[in-house]
């Protein structure tokens, strides 16, 4: 028999818990299994983890196929009907010891309920299973899981439930284990990530997290937070950002859209104003931060007058690193309610918005040619500087190290030194 095969689909976080999953199925022996954690962001992404299951059981026959995932909580039945599906099991119950002990059994689908899926909603515990090392260079840290916002086009809060949090303590002594085990990155991850904290006792801020790990991990050279909702940061953040070099000067941002009216209809709770605020703000504080961000094109009634002012916002906040998702209508959010926009159009507008992006990454990557930069070390010929921005190297170095170097030039999409 052989160790089980597993595949992610979707964000940082599912590959977090995956390498979770990895540990908790170990312990439970299970054997000749492959488990798929879906994405539920887009329609495209739930077809993307069907074609995926169909292939995997074609590649390993007489495995036991179990689907976990956002895609898995938010439409069980969808994934229960495929024939190739053994087991289907919620976002919350992949987490679990006793989920995996009692899949051990070699007859496990007539023992139980093929479709093990409880009302994530109910759901009030921290975040889950805790691991050690996920990564070999840097180190992602779960802090947080779940959402309280109800965005119009969003399905993730029905496949992750409200938020929770990780105590204060629990993650410091974990980065501390981290850094003994020779990691100089950590990075800080949650699905709201900016929410940490309110389910508390003191309800404290994602800036006192930050803080108080900085303090109390001193041996921690990097500390970097994953995606943030800029109209959530707090006080504290903004005195990080401006007085701790090692938070990394690099914040992804969910913003969305450019424009009011879009954002309003999408039950976003910042402006375009508050987003360019922010941006000069952090840059006043912290200059040279880099900006990322999440922008949708096509939103249901977007005009083209709005979708200008989603480009224009590019260049305000100053973004250099650009996510465009081109509106995928989800079953069950308000969006899909919406008059939509043709197939088209969404895809003109998503290429357009992704040449805005290319345009600003084009302008850093000159820029930064004859600087000298601070890189961690992915691979023997690749790296991410202070800002995430990737290096090539001419030549093999070791890896999960920190090299000082000059950057010598850019090919269009790295830097190299």
């Amino acid at each position: 028999m052989k160790a089980p095969v597993f595949a992610t689909l979707g964000c940082r976080l599912n590959a977090y818990e995956t390498e979770a999953m990895k540990e908790l199925s170990a312990a439970a022996g299970i054997e000749n299994a492959v488990v798929v954690n879906t994405c539920a962001v887009t329609a495209e992404a739930v077809r993307k983890a069907k074609q995926e299951i169909r292939r995997l059981s074609r590649e390993n026959p007489g495995a036991q196929i179990i689907v976990t995932g956002c895609a898995a909580q938010t439409e069980p039945e969808t994934f229960a009907v495929m024939p190739e599906v053994a087991r289907v099991i919620g976002n919350h119950e992949k987490m679990q010891a006793a989920t995996w002990q009692g899949l051990k059994a070699p007859d496990m689908i007539g023992k139980t309920e093929k479709i093990q899926v409880d009302d994530i909603m109910s759901v009030r515990e921290t975040a889950g299973h805790l691991i050690d090392g996920f990564g070999r260079h840097r180190a992602y840290v779960q802090v947080q899981n779940g959402c309280d916002h109800r965005c119009t086009f969003c399905i993730i809060p029905y496949g992750r439930g409200n938020s929770r949090s990780v105590p204060a303590g629990v993650v410091v002594e974990q980065i501390k284990r981290l850094v003994g085990k020779g990691f100089n990155e950590v990075v800080l991850t949650g699905v709201d990530l900016t929410s940490w904290g309110a389910d508390l006792p003191a309800q404290p801020r994602l800036g006192d997290l930050v803080m108080r790990i900085l303090r109390l991990v001193p041996d921690l050279p990097r500390l970097r937070i994953s995606s943030i909702d800029s109209i959530e940061v707090d006080e504290s953040l903004m005195q990080a950002i401006a007085t701790e070099p090692r938070l990394m000067p690099h914040l992804h941002l969910s913003l969305q859209a450019g424009d009011n009216m879009i954002l309003k209809r999408m039950k976003r709770r910042h402006s375009r104003e508050d987003a360019i605020r922010f941006c000069e703000e952090a840059r006043a504080l912290r200059p040279g931060i880099l900006f990322g961000a999440d922008i949708i094109a096509g939103f249901p009634t977007e005009t083209e007058a709005m979708f200008e002012n989603s480009v224009r916002l590019v260049d305000e906040c100053g973004l250099t690193f650009l996510h465009v998702f081109p509106f995928s209508a989800r079953k069950g959010t308000p969006a899909a309610r919406m008059p939509q926009l043709q197939g088209p159009v969404v895809k003109d507008r998503a290429a357009r918005l992704r040449a805005a992006g290319d345009a600003r990454l084009a302008q850093h990557l000159a820029a930064e040619v004859g600087q000298r930069r601070v890189i961690l070390t992915e691979g023997p010929r690749l790296g991410r500087t202070e800002h995430f921005t990737e290096v090539a190297f001419d030549r093999d170095m070791p890896e999960g190290t920190i090299l000082t170097l000059p950057i010598i030039g850019q090919n269009g999409t790295r830097l190299l030194a």
